[in-house]
């Protein structure tokens, strides 16, 4: 959510359980496997380490996985990497975990040494020392710290990766942490700084604190040196809701501090303090706003007619705070979409803001200042091609910028660049880590069941003979409004692209490619649309020959697992492999675990009867049929992902066992949503994922 905010025959035991079917029917009703729900249950994680040994055993025996493994890691431990920062006060900061420094460090620099190709730091926190001394298995989460000293800051530790944190104050310029200072137990808290003796607190309180979701729904102002338990209430959100936050703005000497309660995924209200008292801001409820300086903006996900103006979905707004709080309504718009042109990104500097356009899913970057009480639009030369990413270097002291440039070939690199300036300093890039000579990056369409264009991006060899024989990785997500862009990887051309895989990734809806209505295509009753898409781009494959079913793997993670998940049961005539990463599987109790609630917006809700009516149709873990024929699947899990529960990929991998079909799973005992906590175990589960993928489709 939050900026403020997954053959035995039954009669069998179940690999090495304790439970035998029957026993495990009489105890779970309808569902024989929810006891593989229970995370860190004795008899589920003996059934997850007798899945893992029954993998770990076939694919490192691979003459794939050393090679691959061995690869991977050195890529991933390579100092070579740009160290990317952020500047806090007068340095500029960096978390980084290489084979020495396996939980990472965090250091600082200045920018004078940061231009150097092998910049000095400072230590300022070493992860892997403190996780010595305190015997915890610390996985940094990051900081915030306090405007404008930027001498204290709050800092986010998970044990074992996941989404729940302690936090705790440290002083950067002591490099220790205070010992009275603010300190919150683990909890999926939201804590910002509103002055230096002030924080916004939204945590677990206690019964009746948190959401149906599990994020916090009561917002606390804390006060220094004042006990957690007499922080006085500012904001209240219902126990239906998604979560409630805090954020605080300072821009342009203006201080701003809101509320935001998260009505839904996509949804909500936000309240701004004025004059002490927190007040309603009449925008659309699926907005999402912020504060640049005495500006309020708006971006829009859905139409939007006020007075005699029409704003459509996709739509960037601009007023004055003061004239919107006094009830005038003069938007000024800065960005209006276009069928296949998209608002991907908004840089706010200091006098100036800078929109990243995404133009057919290529970027584009334009500068909007405002000049004399007109808003002026200017295209800032940058490279025609790939991706490209700004963000502010100090909005408070400059109209410097961070930009980076990539593409599926082309080793990212990162740039300083000054707004009005023509041109940029490279700062750093990255190595070629993988061959790419002969390699083309090439854009394809194809229509859709239901007419629609949907483009995918291809990988691969000039000349390549379109035979049917070509070992293929799709890649797909579409949800959640997350564009999937051309992005450089270097594990991925390492151990795929290099060795003769084609990749292809896909610009399905649900998406937020081409803006909201992209994304709101493939919401709830219209979710099949997106699997349409992905079985239209894979169909596309095969009909062009640049690959067939028997060759073409397919991949995706967490909403993307639910893809994998979908294309397995619907139609795995079209594929020879799947990798199904931390997936939602069980969508008819996905809002009962852990934060599957705040994922109805997207969804759906299964406790409604005509909403489980289509729901119901692509479940996977429902939908799985014993007289199918299947691809082979490799399930991939955290045991600490305390976001997609585990159970998702647990229970189907155990139905398909019942069901006597063919698969691996390989749960990592930490690591969190992302899937591993640390350079190593990402190596690892990566290595085994392109090693299935050789194993199965060569």
């Amino acid at each position: 959510m939050n900026q403020w905010l997954k053959g035995a025959v039954m009669a069998l035991t179940l690999f090495g359980s304790g439970i035998t079917a029957s026993t495990a029917s009489e105890t779970a009703g309808d569902d024989p496997y929810l006891w593989l729900e229970n995370v860190d249950g004795d008899q589920a994680l003996d059934w997850v380490r007798a899945r893992n040994a029954v993998s770990r055993k076939e694919l490192e025996a691979s003459a794939d996985f050393k090679p691959i493994h061995e690869r991977l890691l050195k890529i991933y431990d390579s100092n070579t990497r740009i160290p990317f920062v952020t500047k806090i006060g007068p340095h500029y900061y960096n978390f980084w975990r290489d084979a020495k420094q396996v939980r990472g460090v965090w250091r600082r620099t200045s920018l004078a040494e940061y231009r150097k190709p092998e910049p000095a730091w400072e230590t300022v926190l070493d992860l892997d020392a403190l996780a010595a001394s305190e015997k915890e298995n610390w996985v940094w989460k990051g900081a915030s710290c306090v405007h404008p000293d930027n001498d204290r800051c709050l800092l986010s530790l998970s044990r074992g990766g996941g989404d729940a944190v302690v936090i705790r104050e440290f002083d950067i310029t002591k490099k220790r942490f205070v010992a009275d200072g603010f300190q919150l137990p683990e909890a999926k808290s939201d804590v910002v700084w509103a002055d230096r003796d002030r924080v916004f607190v939204a945590t677990d309180f206690g019964a009746g604190s948190l959401t149906d979701s599990g994020y916090p729904r009561i917002v606390r102002e804390w006060k220094r040196g004042t006990p957690l338990a007499d922080a006085v209430q500012v904001f209240a959100g219902a126990k239906e809701d998604v979560a409630s936050g805090a954020m605080v703005v300072d821009s342009g000497g203006h201080h701003h501090e809101l509320m935001r309660r998260a009505t839904t995924f996509y949804s909500g209200e936000s309240w701004l303090r004025v004059d002490g008292e927190f007040k309603r801001l009449d925008v659309p409820d699926d907005a999402q706003i912020g504060l640049w300086q005495d500006q309020l903006t708006v971006e829009l996900r859905t139409d939007w007619v006020i007075g005699s103006k029409s704003y459509p979905g996709g739509s960037l707004l601009v007023i004055g705070l003061a004239d919107f709080l006094g009830g005038k309504r003069a938007f000024a718009n800065l960005y209006t979409p276009g069928a296949r042109k998209s608002l991907s990104g908004l840089a706010k500097l200091k006098s100036a803001l800078i929109v990243n356009e995404l133009d057919n899913v290529r970027s584009k970057l334009y500068e909007l200042k405002q000049v004399d009480g007109k808003w002026t639009r200017t295209a800032i030369d940058a490279p025609a091609f790939g991706a490209l990413g700004v963000s502010a270097v100090d909005d408070d002291e400059s109209n410097d910028y961070w930009l980076t440039i990539t593409d599926f070939l082309t080793p990212t690199s990162l740039h300083y660049a000054v707004l009005g300036k023509p041109g940029s300093e490279q700062l750093k890039s990255l190595p070629s880590y993988f061959d790419a000579k002969g390699l083309e990056i090439s854009q394809h369409e194809v229509k859709s069941k239901d007419g629609t264009l949907v483009p995918y991006f291809q990988v691969s060899k000039k000349g390549l003979k379109l035979d049917g024989s070509n070992p293929t990785l799709l890649y797909g997500y579409g949800g959640f409004e997350v564009s999937m862009q051309p992005g450089y990887s270097a594990g991925m051309g390492a151990a795929w692209l290099e060795r003769g895989g084609v990749y292809v990734l896909a610009n399905i809806r649900g998406g937020g490619e081409f803006g909201p209505a992209w994304h709101q295509a493939a919401l709830k009753a219209n979710r099949q649309r997106a699997y349409d898409d992905f079985i239209a781009i894979a169909e596309d494959l095969s009909k062009r020959k640049l690959t067939s079913p028997k060759h073409l793997g397919i991949q995706g993670g967490s909403n993307g697992g639910l893809l994998m998940g979908v294309m397995l049961t619907q139609r795995p005539d079209l594929f020879g492999a799947v990798v199904c990463q931390v997936p939602l599987l069980d969508m008819r109790r996905y809002n009962q675990l852990l934060a599957g609630a705040s994922w109805m917006g997207e969804y759906g809700n299964p406790d409604v009867a005509a909403e489980w009516a289509w729901i119901s149709k692509y479940s996977p873990y429902q939908n799985l049929r014993k007289d199918a024929k299947y691809p082979r699947v490799l399930f991939t899990t955290s045991t600490r992902d305390d976001r997609v529960h585990p159970g998702h990929a647990r229970k189907m991998a155990a139905r398909m066992a019942e069901q006597g079909h063919d698969f691996l799973y390989y749960e990592n005992i930490e690591g969190g949503h992302g899937g591993a906590a640390n350079n190593q175990q990402q190596a690892y589960m990566n290595a085994l994922a392109y090693t299935f993928f050789w194993k199965q489709l060569r």
